[in-house]
């Protein structure tokens, strides 16, 4: 068995008593599936930085049998790539009128070792899941379940409308009577889109991808709780056709996680490379959308899951309060093992130049812009008397993550 918890003073996932930071695919490639060049799909996610993968079962009393088997075959399979599952309890999440079932999967499932969280009801908020049975099926599962934590996520929009009317933004007070049905509270925002922001509704949520943070933030607020994760497009219904096809870029994904963090994302999960109405043939063949995971999402996930980029994703926030002089400029200031880590992102979509910043203890003198895709390779930045200015502009939705060893 896992052990999987939530360390409550930062979030972080603990596995086994050790800090993670949740890097995943919802929905990952077919567990049989290959790469283009014949290599193991599950070999090549892992080898890139996902240590998560999302399974999604609608569970059935007619087909439990079946489907456990199908999913411990999934768990079989992430174990066996240093993976874990964050496994859906579809059907059997929101109430206790099917506690069998949810006792015959949960007790089943539990001790395997691929096991890492549990996915609560789907958006509920937006659904009009009531939160009472979600609170009911929670404490229901952590009782029978004390190791894997519970993951709920929301829509970016507000209860469902009736036939004919508007969406509504979401809002703390519409997400808040949930935060007491989870371990681990998220969202989901897909803001790449023609026109764009249409996931949250458009105008007048804000329609630029810095939305991404915003409603990350609206979270947090909520919940009153550091164990947050956001998942980020690839790809979703607002972009099929006949909808124009269009995905993030690398800029624009490598911003939104950066968004993402900044706001209180303690985990990351991507959504989407499994819709073959936006693949070209050769992916729809295989399963998954490796043209994107080529381009986009290998790139990103090494950077964030090399070494140093995870030091700073699960070290905890410094006691030092530093000052960015732009005021759109957002930034996290975080310290471990003697290493003091900024965090730093440019929210604007046209602001642009050179940022001072301020507020480092006064005995650092270097520093470090660790190395990022697009040909920005590691390069070191000066400080004296707490404060440095980068010498490289910060172009719009730029994102940076500084290095500075506290001791000589």
């Amino acid at each position: 068995m896992t052990n999987t918890s939530v360390d409550a003073a930062t979030g972080d996932l603990l596995v086994n008593g050790r800090r993670v930071f949740p890097i995943g695919l919802s929905d990952p490639p077919p567990v049989s599936g290959v790469t283009p060049d014949g290599r193991a799909a599950w070999a090549e996610i892992a080898a890139a930085g996902v240590t998560f993968v999302r399974n999604y079962t609608v569970w059935t009393a007619a087909a439990a049998a079946e489907q456990i088997i199908s999913l411990e075959q999934e768990l079989d399979a992430a174990t066996t790539h240093g993976l874990q599952v964050w496994a859906g309890l579809a059907g059997i999440d929101n109430d206790l009128s099917r506690k069998r079932l949810l006792d015959e999967v949960v007790t089943t499932l539990r001790s395997h070792p691929g096991l890492g969280v549990w996915k609560g009801a789907d958006e509920p908020a937006h659904g009009h899941v009531p939160a009472a049975g979600c609170i009911e099926v929670y404490r229901h599962l952590r009782s029978i379940d004390a190791e894997h934590p519970v993951v709920l996520i929301q829509a970016p929009r507000g209860p469902a409308p009736a036939a004919g009317g508007r969406d509504t933004p979401l809002t703390v007070n519409a997400v808040k009577p949930y935060a007491a049905a989870c371990d681990i509270h998220g969202i989901d925002i897909y803001p790449v889109s023609k026109p764009p922001g249409a996931h949250a509704g458009g105008p007048p949520v804000n329609t630029d991808i810095s939305v991404v943070g915003d409603m990350t933030r609206l979270i947090v607020r909520a919940t009153g709780r550091k164990g947050i994760w956001t998942t980020l497009q690839i790809a979703w219904s607002g972009v099929f056709p006949p909808h124009p096809i269009v995905f993030p870029t690398l800029p624009q994904a490598r911003f939104m996680a950066y968004d993402a963090i900044l706001a209180g994302a303690r985990g990351l999960f991507f959504f989407g490379g499994q819709f073959k109405q936006v693949m070209n043939d050769r992916d729809r063949r295989l399963g998954w959308n490796w043209t994107y995971w080529n381009r986009v999402q290998r790139p990103l996930l090494q950077e964030l899951s090399d070494s140093e980029h995870l030091q700073a994703l699960t070290a905890p926030a410094s006691g030092h309060t530093i000052q960015a002089g732009a005021p759109d400029i957002a930034l996290s200031a975080r310290e471990a093992n003697g290493v003091l880590y900024l965090i730093a992102a440019r929210r604007s979509p046209s602001l642009r130049g050179t940022v001072r910043f301020t507020g480092l203890p006064a005995a650092i003198t270097r520093g470090t812009v660790l190395a990022h895709p697009g040909k920005n390779p590691a390069r070191n930045v000066t400080v004296a008397h707490g404060t440095f200015t980068d010498p490289s502009p910060f172009a719009p939705h730029n994102a940076r993550v500084y290095r500075f060893p506290l001791k000589s």
